[in-house]
C-alpha cells in the first residue's frame, strides 16, 4: 500500500507549512501530494508552486471540480501540470454537490452521473490528440451549437502534444452508482470516509463497474485512493475530540438538508439516527451541541489514531480491504515524519 499527503483546500489564508509537508512527505517515501478545492483556492496551483521542489512524488488533484471549468480547460491544466512535473499527474474529478456548484459556480447539477461520463471522455479526446475535440453532449458539447452561439465554432487539437495520452484520471465518488461508474471509467477511485468494516460492500459496487462492456480497468489495476486522518499519538482522545467539531460541519453544513453527500455515506455506515441529529443541532445553529453528538465509532471508523502499534495494525486493516493508497491529512512536517516507520515498512 501506497502513501499520498492530503494538503486539502485553504482556509480564510494560504497554509504555512504547506511547502515544508511536500518536501517532507517525499523524503518519507510519500507516493503522491493531493491538492483540493472548495469556493476559495483552485487545486491545480498549489501542486505546481509547491510541487516545483519535488523530484518524485506524483501530484493530484482530490478533486477538481467539474464545473469549476470547462473538460477543455481541465485537460488543459492536467497536461501542463503533468509536462512541468515530467508525468507525474493526476486528474482528479468530483461533482462537488448543488449548494456549491449551482450557488458558486451558477450551473445545474442535475445529472451527476451523466456529466462525469461525458466531462471523462471529452478530457481523454483531448489528452489522446488524436482528432480535433468534438461531442455531442448537451451540457458540454463542442463545437457550441447552444443559444447565442455564431456558428464559426472550430473543432480543434490542443496545440501542445500532451505528454501522456493515459494521463490518470481518478474521480472522487461516494454513492453506489457513482462508485460503479468510477470502476468503469476511471483509473482510480478516490474514496473519502472510507471504512475497512464495508469493503464488502464498497467491492459489490466496484465490482459492477469492471464487469461492465468496455471497462476502462479491471480490479488488478485500478486504484483505490482512502483519504483518512492519521495520527501517530498517544492521546488518541484528543484527537477524536478535535474530529468531532470537523465531522460535524459536513455531516450537518456542507450540503442541503435534502441533499448531503456526505450525510448519506455516514447513514450507509449504519449512523441514522446519529446523522439526523448531528444535522438537526447543526442547522438550528447549535454546532457545540452537534459537535458532542457525534460518536466516537463514527470518527474511529474512517480515521487512525493511536501509538505506533496500533495505527500499524489499522493502516494494515485498510490494505486488506483493498486500499492501495492511504491519502493522509496531517497537520504538520513533524508529524508527518512520525509516520516514516510506517510509510517505508
Amino acid at each position: 500500500m501506497k502513501f499520498g499527503l492530503q494538503l486539502g483546500y485553504w482556509g480564510a489564508q494560504p497554509p504555512v507549512n504547506a511547502g515544508e509537508m511536500v518536501v517532507a512527505a517525499e523524503e518519507a517515501g510519500f507516493d503522491a501530494v493531493f491538492a483540493a478545492e472548495s469556493w476559495g483556492s483552485d487545486a491545480f496551483t498549489p501542486l505546481a508552486w509547491w510541487g516545483s521542489s519535488t523530484k518524485r512524488v506524483r501530484l493530484g488533484t482530490s478533486v477538481a471540480q467539474l464545473s469549476a471549468r470547462t473538460p477543455a480547460a481541465a485537460a488543459m491544466h492536467a497536461l501542463t501540470l503533468d509536462h512541468l512535473s515530467g508525468g507525474r499527474a493526476i486528474l482528479g474529478l468530483g461533482v462537488s454537490g448543488p449548494q456549491v456548484v449551482e450557488g458558486w459556480y451558477g450551473q445545474p447539477f442535475a445529472q451527476p452521473l451523466r456529466r462525469t461520463r461525458e466531462y471523462v471522455d471529452i478530457v481523454r479526446k483531448v489528452l489522446a490528440r488524436e482528432a480535433p475535440v468534438t461531442s455531442d453532449s448537451q451540457v458540454y458539447g463542442l463545437p457550441y451549437t447552444g443559444p447565442g452561439a455564431t456558428g464559426l465554432g472550430k473543432p480543434l487539437k490542443p496545440i501542445v502534444h500532451p505528454l501522456r495520452a493515459d494521463l490518470p484520471i481518478w474521480l472522487g465518488a461516494e454513492g453506489p452508482k457513482n462508485i460503479a461508474q468510477t470502476a468503469e471509467i476511471a483509473d482510480g477511485w478516490l474514496a473519502i470516509y472510507y471504512a475497512p468494516r464495508l469493503a464488502g460492500m464498497y467491492n459489490e459496487w466496484l465490482d459492477e463497474g469492471f464487469a461492465r462492456p468496455g471497462a476502462r480497468r479491471s480490479r488488478a489495476d485500478f486504484e483505490i485512493a482512502a483519504s483518512a486522518q492519521v495520527v501517530v499519538t498517544d492521546d488518541p482522545a484528543a484527537e477524536i475530540e478535535r474530529m468531532r467539531w470537523v465531522t460535524s460541519l459536513y455531516i450537518g453544513g456542507m450540503g442541503a438538508p435534502e441533499l448531503n453527500f456526505h450525510a448519506q455515506v455516514y447513514k450507509r455506515m449504519g449512523y441514522d439516527k446519529e446523522v439526523d441529529e448531528i444535522s438537526t443541532l447543526f442547522r438550528a445553529g447549535r454546532k457545540a451541541e452537534a459537535a458532542a453528538a457525534v460518536p466516537d465509532e463514527l470518527i474511529t471508523d474512517t480515521a487512525i489514531f493511536g501509538d505506533e502499534a496500533h495505527v500499524r495494525t489499522r493502516l494494515r486493516e485498510w490494505e486488506d480491504a483493498g486500499v492501495t493508497m492511504m491519502l493522509i491529512s496531517v497537520s504538520d512536517a513533524e508529524q508527518l515524519r512520525r509516520l516514516q516507520p510506517l510509510v517505508t515498512q
